[in-house]
């Protein structure tokens, strides 16, 4: 399937604006399409309208909106001005300890949001891709890593609202046969991500690091993850949405390969003083290991990440010093 007109929910994101770059360049190594028309709709709780600027004048960069899925006359609206054939829906609430504390905005948000977009692409018939999470994975020691079979165990309401909504994307392809994937990347990181909060550990270590500043290791440091570059994820995401063998399916994306936080830590900081272990403030939520296998995306797709751990903390190192103040 090449898509004409596509909506990219929470494009003006970390994640969203590199899959608006690559559906407008028209792809990557490997992959090449004829860009398509796109549409973003951000509400810019977690975007930035700043993470756009780079494709303002492209001429397929139809319209960038702000407002929130959860306007239901809004994105009425949009579907009927344009004519989606592809919805690919990387809104939602991320904040984990939010969700903790206020488990309501993220139903909302990441489940009837979803609910109510599916009901909008099912009416005209458009695709839809659902960015999901590693989160939902039950925990694993499996040196082979985490594949799509592995049990779901949801540690948080913010991966039980994404495994929700991953069900009611299923249930539209079962039901109605609307074309549907369901995407689980690992963690992902690199350029445009932000430094603080729930930025991400690569970005806010970097961050603090180019600060003077200490790094703060939750926990014992022993846990791990599977660290994505930003632009593999994206290149990932535009293939499942193109890719006829990906309808019905659910696909993981991850590097392959998993670091413990105190090595991570001591990669970007050279300075041990400057490791510091701290308290964890979600340990209920923490996951000891994630460790992806992508191997379904490689055999249905022809993907797999190009980008090293090692290069993409340095691309992202140069990035930050170039465009965050400390």
């Amino acid at each position: 399937m090449i898509p004409r007109h596509v909506l990219v929910t929470g494009g003006a994101g970390f994640i969203g604006r590199w899959v608006v770059r690559e559906l407008l360049r028209g792809g990557s190594d490997g992959h090449r399409f004829a860009p398509p028309q796109v549409v973003v709709v951000d509400n810019l709780e977690n975007g930035r309208r700043e993470n756009l600027v780079e494709f303002a004048g492209d001429p397929q960069l139809t319209a960038f909106v702000e407002g929130d899925i959860g306007n239901r006359a809004l994105m009425q609206a949009l579907f009927a001005e344009h004519e989606f054939d592809l919805v690919l829906h990387l809104a939602a609430k991320i904040n984990v300890q939010e969700s903790i504390d206020h488990p309501t905005g993220v139903f909302e948000a990441d489940v009837a949001g979803t609910f109510h977009l599916l009901e909008l692409a099912r009416q005209r018939n458009a695709a839809f891709v659902f960015m999901s999470t590693c989160m939902v994975y039950a925990r694993s020691d499996d040196d082979r890593g985490i594949d799509e079979n592995h049990p779901t165990l949801c540690a948080s309401p913010y991966a039980g609202a994404k495994l929700a909504a991953e069900k009611l994307v299923e249930a539209y392809h079962g039901a109605y046969g609307l074309r549907t994937a369901i995407l689980r990347p690992f963690n992902t990181y690199g350029p445009f991500q932000k430094t603080t909060g729930e930025g991400g550990v690569v970005s806010i270590f970097l961050y603090r690091d180019l600060a003077g500043k200490e790094l703060s290791v939750f926990g014992d440091g022993a846990q791990t993850r599977d660290l994505l570059y930003v632009e593999d994820c994206a290149a990932f995401t535009v293939r499942a949405a193109f890719a006829d063998a990906a309808v019905g399916r659910v696909l993981n994306a991850g590097a392959g390969r998993d670091v413990t936080i105190n090595e991570l830590a001591r990669l970007i900081c050279r300075d041990p003083a400057r490791i510091k272990h701290v308290a964890h403030h979600h340990p209920q939520a923490e996951i000891q290991r994630l460790l992806a296998n992508a191997t379904e995306a490689e055999r249905v797709l022809g993907w797999r990440p190009t980008v090293s751990l090692e290069d993409g903390i340095n691309r992202t190192r140069t990035w930050i010093k170039t465009n965050i103040p400390r």
